[in-house]
């Protein structure tokens, strides 16, 4: 199949909108090759495109720290999903996207307090690395100033560092000869100030005028609060109709499309508010994560089981070492409230509370997913379970498939990439 580019794909959604016949699109965090599999399958079962929405945490330039997710830099990424395409004979679309692009998007970056010029720099180099591994999109994200944590990021400021962002990778494109790619602006962070319909207009409209100034294109979506919001492994935002439905106007009048984040955990009653709201897309990434541990743990019970029952001679760890990689990982701390960020490695591991640890566990296991002893205990688990019958990789698989289809089939998905071509054609 030809490859549209997403703008295009974007256009198209937005002029379905008019007859009722567009779709929500679903940007959908790898956060691992059987989570790319599961996507790329759904996406060919029900003809829709998709989007791969890595963060610089999870998918970076090994000259920046690599990422988590594999140790996946931005080729081996393309590679693997390329790979997972051929395999089941994939004939949609894909998209590769840059999820918060930027300075200090990794954590080490925002812990160090670098300067601007030297984490411009970083996110600059990140950036060439997206472009040359052939993303699609790039979302350009400067709000995570670690110099104003708890404040507004003056619009400004976040307006000056997106043009100069923008007006770089277009120069680094053209250099290259490389297609036309879609940039994401705008952030689902409060201290980005993009919250009320008023700033979000001002930001559009500013925007479009110092980006014609130098040429530049318009991006392609620009994010919205919704209200939603992920925390531990639950949405404990409350989605706002009228404010997606006025943000998702406002973006069409420019031939934008609103972009939801922190999408997890979403209730059918919400997902199927978000045709009528015309919201063009969302990103889902923890809750992928969340459902492969949890088929990883389904399969441990059945281990035990057969062990229990003599069956099996010795099982695998995989619990154990997931839970004592997830808690030393401290990257639960991101979606815990309250006094929980503050515990310390030691006190969880020491702790008699089963109930934190399962919820650790739940929120961080898979942050582990490429540590060696990790993927050791996994083929382990998967090897015991074939004695009888039972293919442990298909089953991870298609329990993630489960709540993709389900956002697929509220978000009216199936179908779309034909409906999308019949409107470009």
């Amino acid at each position: 199949m030809e490859k549209l580019p997403i703008k295009a794909v974007v256009n198209g959604l937005l002029e379905l909108q008019r007859t009722g016949q567009s779709a929500t699109l679903l940007g959908i965090g790898p956060m691992s090759k059987n989570c790319v599999q599961a996507t790329l399958e759904l996406s060919k079962e029900d003809d829709y495109p998709v989007m791969f929405i890595a963060s610089r945490n999870q998918v970076d330039a090994d000259e920046l720290g690599g990422g988590y997710v594999n140790g996946w830099n931005q080729f081996t990424f393309a590679q693997a999903v390329q790979e997972v395409a051929e395999e089941i004979n994939y004939d949609n679309l894909y998209y590769l996207c840059r999820d918060h692009g930027g300075p200090w998007q990794r954590d080490k970056e925002r812990n160090d307090h670098l300067p601007v010029k030297e984490a411009m720099d970083l996110g600059k180099k990140s950036y060439i690395a997206d472009i040359e591994a052939g993303f699609d999109l790039l979302m350009i994200d400067p709000t995570k100033d670690p110099f104003e944590i708890g404040k507004v990021i003056p619009l400004d400021i976040v307006l000056e560092r997106t043009v100069e962002l923008i007006e770089f990778c277009e120069s680094e494109r053209k250099k290259r000869n490389l297609p036309e790619i879609g940039y994401e602006v705008g952030t689902e962070e409060t201290n980005g100030g993009l919250t009320s319909t008023e700033t979000y207009e001002t930001f559009i409209l500013r925007l479009k005028e110092e980006l014609s100034k130098r040429n530049l294109p318009m991006p392609t979506f620009i994010v919205g609060q919704t209200g939603t919001l992920t925390r531990k492994t639950e949405q404990v935002g409350k989605f706002n109709f009228k404010n997606a439905y006025d943000l998702a106007q406002m973006a069409k009048k420019y031939g934008v499309g609103l972009k939801e984040h922190n999408g997890d955990y979403l209730d059918d009653v919400t997902l199927l508010e978000h045709i009528p709201s015309s919201i063009t897309a969302t990103n889902v990434a923890p809750q992928y994560g969340t459902e492969e541990t949890r088929a990883y743990l389904n399969l441990a019970e059945v281990e035990k089981r057969l062990f229990d029952n003599g069956l099996l001679t010795e099982i695998s760890s995989i619990r154990e070492v997931l839970l004592l990689h997830a808690i030393k990982s401290e990257r639960w701390r991101k979606w815990m409230v309250g006094d929980q960020v503050n515990l310390t490695v030691e006190e969880i591991l020491n702790s008699n509370d089963g109930d934190l640890q399962d919820e650790i566990l739940d929120i961080a296991g898979h942050y582990t997913f490429n540590d060696d002893e990790v993927k050791k205990e996994i083929d382990k688990l998967y090897a015991n379970l074939s004695k009888f019958n039972i293919d442990g990789k298909r089953y991870v698989i298609d329990h993630i498939k489960r709540p993709i289809r389900d956002y697929a089939e509220c978000y009216n998905l199936k179908g779309a990439t034909t409906r999308v071509k019949s409107v470009i054609d």
